[in-house]
């Protein structure tokens, strides 16, 4: 009988041990499951916890009926026995020792000893029970610092891996830096390597040019100078070194000129600015220029502003532009032909046109006439080539709108420069 009972399952203290012993069983079998269903710890920790709190509640409930309500009805029956209130009985009708309690406080004194042993050791395995309870909260406050040391660590390489974003970040901003740099550098490098290929390419124009120029009249000097050393005839000996003399002062103008030019160019020649009146500097220009002339053969017509025009530029430039206008279109009008010079208000700008009276420049030629020592092969003027390279210079240089175009009659070169504000004037902005 013993044996049976000792083997029962329906004896308290197997009871106990089977309900701590499933509820440890399935404590450990939750916190493996939830470590493996997921890699976050804090979903595992939610996970293990939904499978704690009803363990928790359940071994409550089953303590609570295997343990609790019992000795509560026994301690009541004690109680009374205590006072030697033997009115009612102990009723418990399981099958435990709890029973065979009520049983033996039913029959008052029979086994009163026995029975308080057998309490004394219910509560020492309820003891018992209550230190694996402890055991199991050491543990899970052991797994709670486990998961804190868990979220030290992410914090900490979260943290890691702030810095190392913030300092590709940096490299990242150094490399376009110097990006940046070598970009700016490698577009100066091809600036300078154009502008010297340019610049190359002007000199050997210019040389070419400058050789092609200079080899006439250095033959022509050449060959009157050996006519000179064969010639006894003093007038044909003076007439060879007058030709000399004008050839000398041909190449002298030419090179004055091209070194005019080369300086304006390259900016050592800078525009001296200075207010005046521009109608006045167009009309010396003109009359003397286009009056007086020992046979001058072309009709002049001339339209000018009867108050004064104040422009702010360089004078002595502006009046170069002048001369080698107007010196071009008297050497290509017409004979008999018209020469109309014309300066007029347009707006706030002063416009100033010369019209020769003859024959067209081809299209296709018009916007080559402006480089240095071209000539039109269909006129018979034979200047150096080099005075509308001048006038084009000096007009860029300010920003001054010129040009060329042909007409129903001749062709026309022009140009428009701002005027200043003057009370005189009868311009739209000085009103």
């Amino acid at each position: 009988m013993n044996l049976k009972k000792m083997f029962s399952p329906r004896t308290v203290c197997k009871k106990i041990i089977i309900t701590s012993k499933l509820a440890g069983v399935l404590l450990i079998a939750s916190y493996l499951f939830s470590t493996h269903i997921s890699d976050d710890p804090d979903i595992s920790l939610l996970v293990w916890l939904g499978f704690v709190i009803p363990l928790i509640l359940a071994v409550d409930f089953l303590m609570g009926r295997f343990i609790s309500d019992p000795i509560s009805r026994l301690n009541e029956t004690a109680g009374r026995l205590a006072h030697l209130d033997f009115s009612e009985p102990c009723r418990l009708t399981s099958e435990d020792e709890f029973g065979e309690l009520s049983d033996s406080l039913s029959r008052m004194s029979e086994n009163l000893q026995d029975t308080l042993a057998r309490l004394e050791l219910t509560n020492s395995q309820l003891e018992d029970a209550n230190a694996q309870l402890e055991d199991t909260n050491t543990q899970l406050e052991n797994a709670n610092s486990q998961l804190e040391d868990t979220n030290t660590q992410l914090e900490n390489a979260n943290s890691q891996l702030e810095d190392t974003n913030v300092r590709l970040e940096n490299a990242n901003a150094q490399l376009e830096d110097t990006n940046a740099r070598l970009e700016t550098a490698n577009t100066q490098l091809a600036e300078e390597v154009a502008e010297k290929q340019r610049l190359l390419a002007e000199r050997k124009d210019l040389t070419d040019s400058l050789s092609h120029e200079m080899k006439t009249p250095v033959g022509v000097i050449r060959a009157y100078a050996e006519g000179i050393q064969d010639e006894t005839d003093e007038a044909v000996r003076q007439r060879y070194t007058d030709i000399i003399i004008s050839e000398t002062e041909r190449m002298s103008g030419l090179i004055t000129t091209l070194l005019d030019l080369s300086a304006l160019e390259s900016g050592a020649s800078e525009l001296v600015m200075e207010t005046f009146d521009f109608v006045e500097l167009a009309e010396t220009a003109a009359g003397r220029l286009l009056t007086d002339i020992p046979d001058a053969d072309f009709q002049l017509e001339y339209e000018l502003p009867e108050e004064k025009i104040f422009v702010k530029t360089d004078r002595k430039r502006m009046e170069q532009v002048l001369d080698n206008l107007i010196l071009n279109a008297r050497k290509n009008v017409c004979p008999g032909g018209r020469l109309e010079l014309s300066l007029t208000i347009r707006g706030d700008l002063l416009h100033f046109s010369i019209l020769n009276e003859g024959k067209a420049i081809p299209e296709e030629i018009l916007p080559r006439i402006w480089t240095k020592f071209y000539r039109n092969p269909d006129t018979g003027y034979h200047g150096s080539g080099l005075g509308l390279s001048i006038v084009a210079q000096i007009l860029s240089m300010q920003n001054l709108d010129y040009g060329v175009k042909n007409m129903q009659d001749g062709v026309m070169f022009y140009f428009s420069i701002p005027g200043t504000c003057n009370p005189s004037h009868s311009l739209p902005a000085c009103r």
